[in-house]
């Protein structure tokens, strides 16, 4: 049963980014004022609730619950998408979504924006203020939302689980790139200049630097620039002993990235929480079962019971034919090979293979 309190809650306004300076101390929930505060308490207290006869949301008086009924009478329902709200304003404000009206300006670089909230939380980019502290570590963040994201560092709290396999996340993007990089969810992105894709925008954008040339990222102490901000943090640890080694406590082992260590970790736990969707092998880390999956890939393009030497000349075979073998994260591109090599291969090994073997 999930009880509504206010308008204000946090959870009812996750792009309210005004400061909430009014703490619960039963739940730790924090809201904008002090008689907000006054009234979400009572949820903590009061017996008698008003639930909605329509859903499983139950409120803490009537003045709420008929607010939240305008929701299911579609008495305020956008006539453009059929989406309803439950009074006028919050109406209004969704209809600038399809109108593309944008009223509020920024004065420093013109950005405008639909809502007034979200002009507030821009012009913190150009003030550098942070409202926001955490009281664990005092670190200070400009927007509420991140300040909630940085916490479940301390907590641990992983809240965004992955259906497949048996790795959480604490982000929800993170949970999104992992979809996409481990199991091929999403879309895919092709590169301009080679034709390869990639599962995330990001991985694409890091990759067309090995085109261009570009190298972003500069170190203070050198000359060396370097594509990735990781392989520039790697740089300064073992070049200018800069930076913090994440180091096993059982081996002593060093890691510069966190990731890496994470994945090293698992291979003395003997954790192994990347779990194959074709059999059930299992992986310390996501970068083994991708490799692993290509097998799976592979094979299914070309008839059972092929030798080891046939399966590798069919593979060359339908490189040059510009055939794609595709899994979730691999990608076998022609232009990527030499052409003269793998012509030899075939003219070399065909009269070996027997399609129907």
């Amino acid at each position: 049963m999930k009880i509504e309190a206010d308008c204000n809650d946090i959870t009812e306004n996750r792009h309210d980014d005004k400061p909430r300076p009014y703490l619960c101390t039963v739940c730790d929930k924090r809201f904008t004022r002090k008689g907000h505060l006054n009234v979400h308490e009572l949820t903590h207290t009061v017996k008698k609730l008003y639930s909605c006869s329509q859903c499983e949301k139950c409120f803490i008086n009537q003045t709420y619950l008929k607010a939240h009924m305008n929701i299911h009478s579609s008495k305020y329902e956008c006539t453009e998408c059929g989406k309803c709200f439950r009074d006028i304003s919050k109406l209004a404000i969704h209809m600038r979504t399809h109108s593309g009206e944008k009223p509020f300006e920024c004065s420093v670089c013109g950005k405008r924006f639909t809502r007034s909230a979200h002009l507030v939380q821009h012009s913190r980019i150009h003030s550098g203020e942070k409202p926001y502290k955490c009281h664990l570590c005092d670190k200070v963040f400009s927007w509420f939302r991140v300040l909630q994201r940085h916490l479940r560092v301390h907590t641990g709290d992983k809240p965004y689980k992955c259906s497949l396999c048996d790795v959480s996340f604490g982000q929800s993007g993170q949970l999104q790139r992992h979809n996409s990089r481990v199991h091929g969810i999403g879309k895919t992105y092709d590169c301009q200049y080679c034709g390869k894709l990639f599962q995330s925008h990001y991985d694409l954008k890091l990759h067309v630097r090995i085109h261009t040339g570009a190298k972003p990222y500069s170190c203070r102490h050198c000359s060396d620039s370097f594509r990735q901000l990781g392989h520039l943090k790697r740089h300064l640890l073992k070049s200018h002993n800069e930076g913090t080694w994440f180091t096993c406590h059982i081996c002593q082992k060093k890691f510069s990235h966190s990731g890496s260590f994470k994945d090293h970790v698992r291979s003395h736990d003997d954790t192994k929480p990347y779990v194959c969707s074709e059999c059930p092998k299992r992986f310390y880390k996501a970068s083994n079962l991708r490799r692993h999956q290509r097998s799976h890939s592979a094979v299914d393009m070309f008839p059972s019971g092929l030798s080891g030497m046939c399966f590798n000349i069919l593979l060359c075979i339908a490189l040059l034919r510009n055939v794609k073998l595709s899994s979730s994260s691999f990608i076998v591109m022609p232009k990527q090979h030499n052409p003269k090599r793998i012509q030899q291969s075939v003219t070399t090994h065909t009269h070996m293979c027997d399609w129907n073997s």
